[in-house]
């Protein structure tokens, strides 16, 4: 009764609101196609004004979202209406009319909606499932069609039969647009239908159409209800799970995958169960792994339920099996061995291992036990014995896996010839093929790393027999790799073939190495040392170092190094200033320099002992070519006579002291004439009274080479003994000359005292005498360096003071 007063007071309201409008109104839109119109098609819209509204008419249209109005231009139909052509239309539109009325009156207006008839539905699919044992529920899908931009409506209709008696058709359902393409409807059925006929009727404004009919026998389309996994229990190898289900099904699909492998698997034997709860063993399982279990129900006829939400269980621990996988190098160096080992890929429990034991069999004893995360070990060095390693867990150990040492000796690898082996890289992988050996092998084994990092990064693989090549696929671009191919013809026999250093990719390096130099200045060479690019840096295999030395004027100079190398030592440097620097290179071309160092070879001050010998026997041998010149001899006798006194001229054979002999007590001296700048108080000749007293001397050195003795006795005469008393031994010398003394002339052999032995005024005399007299040969005075001599004196009215030798006027005029 509320329902029906509220429906009259809404159309009362509306109806007013209609007159209301109407009376308001300036003018009244329609359309000839009406308000729902086909895309594509076209047609008029008129707008008839109000009579009193007649000035400034107009009409206007803006698209379906838009803001914007735009202004159209439209045709007179009559004196109160006017047109419009539309043409193809392909999305909604609003239309409008603008008139100036007085009273002004509200504007008119029209939506006009475009879109396509309803396509028929196709695809229709049934599913019946069985909620309980009396009823159940169908589940009807199809797809709709294309989009028809109108709101469309669908209907699903059913025609059901049960036993004999047929039902009239009946809408099980509608449903409206959901702008998605397949469309679903859902309804219960009693389980006493058998047969039931579906078809799908769709509409909108613009038409309407239905499917074809589909005809279902219930049973063949009969799902069970999805079961539920209650609970799962595992032990080492079998798993026990318990079902729930909601009605009794004929048969139950288990399937379960490991959770590494992400995989279904489904257990192949058929179960079937007669009662809502029941348990299901899996069997067949690996221990120490992690399962996730999921099941399905079915009828003896019709669909398989859907899949269960899934549970997981982990089965329990074994121990480990099967054995490792063990392999044995030497430490480079030292008197050592390291073990490697990894678990095998068909390995179980291998998450469940706490420690790995180390064993050396040739004195059964165990080496060492280490955790579970360490991959290698080191031992002591022994030969030919066996290194096993055994995994361990809670339930117990892994066989032991062995392997002898005797790979490690090349004394004892077989004298077998190594093996043909090629390298290629290609597409990120390097494939190692080698040709079979002619005796037939047990087994293979590939080994590979990263060059300078055997023990860090050691891999390997066994292979069987009729392998003959293997794909390295783990290596990292730009690295360069080294490895070697064994070959195992039984446990004492052991072959091993290296190849080369092998890189997927490579490019220039991206830098020069840091270099050293000790320089050896006196050797004049410099010793270059350089260190290892970073492997980052190297961008795959080094082929070569080059060395760049300048000087401060010419071009480099380049030295080359191998890969290997790290020390250069270049000879044969100049004395200057060099610059040095270095780069490495690839296969791929050589990177740019490394950093510049500067070293100076100096000039060496000292000259080598043999370099000495040879410039001393060179002067000599000069030496000996000029003194065989006659003028060469004459000059080295006067310019080094008084360094040798036994060839110091005797003045008891010159003239002048002759003549002293004669005239007993009296010297007649005379004196030269000098030059105007030579000023002497005395220009006569000064006779002299002197009185010679000679006193033996003791053990003169001159006594060897001289034969005129200072001696009382003469066989030779009153002269001759004058003579003899006149002349001393060679090392008496004569004083200078005194003018204005008469007091005793005293000779002398005193060397403690420097005298000059010849005045310079007196010299030039001497030199006037005749140089080819045989008794003064030539008038020279040179002293005697004997340290011997007594002295000797002489008396008279003179002293001869003024009389004195001097050898430096000798070398002077020399």
């Amino acid at each position: 009764m509320m329902l029906f007063l509220w429906s009259v007071i809404v159309a009362a309201v509306a109806l007013l609101g209609a007159r209301r409008c109407a009376g308001e109104s300036s003018c009244v839109l329609w359309s000839s196609a009406g308000d729902m119109v086909q895309r594509g098609s076209s047609f008029e819209v008129y707008c008839t004004f109000n009579p009193t509204c007649q000035r400034s008419r107009s009409m206007q249209m803006c698209a379906d979202g838009s803001r914007e109005e735009e202004k159209l231009t439209y045709k007179q139909f009559n004196e109160t209406t006017i047109f419009l052509r539309v043409e193809k239309i392909t999305e909604k539109r609003t239309y409008s009319c603008l008139a100036d009325c007085n009273p002004p009156k509200d504007s008119c207006g029209l939506d006009i909606s475009a879109g396509y008839p309803p396509e028929r539905p196709k695809n229709i699919s049934c599913i019946y499932k069985i909620l309980t044992n009396d009823t159940g529920s169908v589940n009807c899908s199809w797809h709709r069609g294309r989009v028809t931009y109108l709101r469309d409506r669908f209907t699903l209709w059913v025609q059901a039969v049960s036993g004999n008696h047929s039902g009239g058709a009946v809408p099980a359902c509608n449903v409206s647009n959901k702008g998605t393409e397949l469309l679903s409807a859902i309804f219960t059925l009693p389980t006493s239908v058998q047969f039931m006929s579906v078809w799908v009727q769709a509409s909108n404004p613009l038409g309407s159409i239905e499917s074809s009919v589909v005809n279902y026998t219930l049973r063949d389309i009969v799902m069970p209800s999805t079961p539920a996994i209650d609970t799962v229990e595992c032990s080492s190898r079998n798993c026990t799970i318990k079902v729930e289900q909601a009605v009794r099904t004929q048969h139950l699909q288990v399937q379960y995958r490991d959770m590494e492998q992400q995989e279904w698997r489904t257990y192949a034997e058929p179960v079937g169960l007669m009662i809502p709860s029941k348990t299901k063993h899996i069997s067949s399982l690996e221990p120490c792994s992690l399962y996730s279990f999921r099941v399905r129900s079915r009828f003896s006829t019709g669909l398989w339920s859907q899949w269960s939400s899934s549970i997981s269980n982990q089965t329990e621990e074994e121990a480990p099996t099967p054995a490792l996988d063990v392999w044995l190098v030497p430490v480079p160096g030292l008197k050592s061995m390291r073990v490697y080992w990894k678990v095998s890929v068909m390995a179980v429990c291998s998450r469940s291992i706490t420690q790995y034991k180390i064993q050396v069999n040739s004195n059964d004893s165990v080496v060492a036990n280490v955790g579970a995360e360490v991959k290698n070990r080191s031992i002591p060095f022994c030969s030919n014995c066996e290194v096993s390693v055994q995994a361990v867990n809670s339930k117990g150990l892994s066989p032991p896996a062995t392997i002898t040492t005797h790979h490690t000796d090349d004394v004892l690898l077989a004298k077998t010839a190594p093996l043909e082996i090629e390298s290629k890289a290609e597409n990120h992988t390097v494939t190692i093929s080698w040709r079979k050996p002619q005796t037939a092998p047990a087994h293979y084994l590939v080994e590979w790393f990263s060059e300078g990092l055997m023990l860090n990064q050691l891999r390997w693989v066994r292979l069987n027999s009729t392998e003959t090549f293997f794909k390295i696929t783990d290596m990292n671009p730009y690295e360069c790799y080294e490895g070697a191919v064994y070959v195992f013809y039984n446990k004492s026999s052991v072959s091993k073939t290296s190849f080369g250093r092998i890189a997927t990719l490579e490019a220039a390096p991206e830098m020069g190495p840091s270099v050293g130099e000790k320089v050896e200045g006196k050797k004049r060479r410099v010793t270059v040392v350089w260190t290892e690019l970073p492997k980052a840096q190297r961008r795959g295999c080094i082929t070569s170092f080059t060395i760049y030395l300048q000087n401060r004027t010419g071009a480099p100079k380049l030295y080359y190094a191998q890969a290997s190398e790290r020390v250069k030592t270049i000879e044969g440097l100049h004395p200057d200033s060099y610059s040095l620097w270095m780069s490495a290179s690839t296969s791929k071309g050589e990177g740019p320099p490394g950093q510049k160092i500067k070293f100076f070879i100096e000039e060496d001050d000292h000259l080598s002992p043999l370099l000495m010998m040879c410039l001393l026997v060179t002067a000599v041998a000069f030496t000996l070519c000029l003194w065989k010149g006659t003028a060469v001899k004459h000059r080295f006798s006067v310019i080094f006579r008084c360094l040798m006194p036994d060839v110091v001229p005797d003045p008891a054979n010159s003239k002048w002291a002759r003549e002293c002999s004669k005239e007993k007590g009296m010297m007649n001296l005379k004196l030269p004439s000098h030059d105007s700048s030579f000023t002497d108080p005395e220009d006569e000749t000064i006779l002299v009274d002197v009185e010679e007293l000679c006193r033996q001397i003791g053990d003169p050195p001159a006594q060897r080479n001289n034969p005129l003795k200072c001696s009382p006795e003469s066989t030779t005469g009153q002269e001759t003994e004058l003579s003899a008393l006149m002349y001393p031994p060679l090392t008496t010398y004569i004083k200078s000359l005194s003018h204005d003394s008469d007091s005793s002339c005293q000779i002398s052999s005193d060397t403690s005292t420097i005298i000059d032995y010849i005045s310079s005024h007196g010299q030039e005399n001497l030199e006037n005498y005749d140089q080819d007299d045989e008794e003064f040969p030539e008038m020279q005075f040179f002293p005697s360096l004997s340290l011997l001599m007594e002295p000797v004196g002489c008396v008279g009215k003179l002293t001869l003071d003024a009389v004195k030798i001097d050898c430096s006027d000798f070398f002077q005029n020399a």
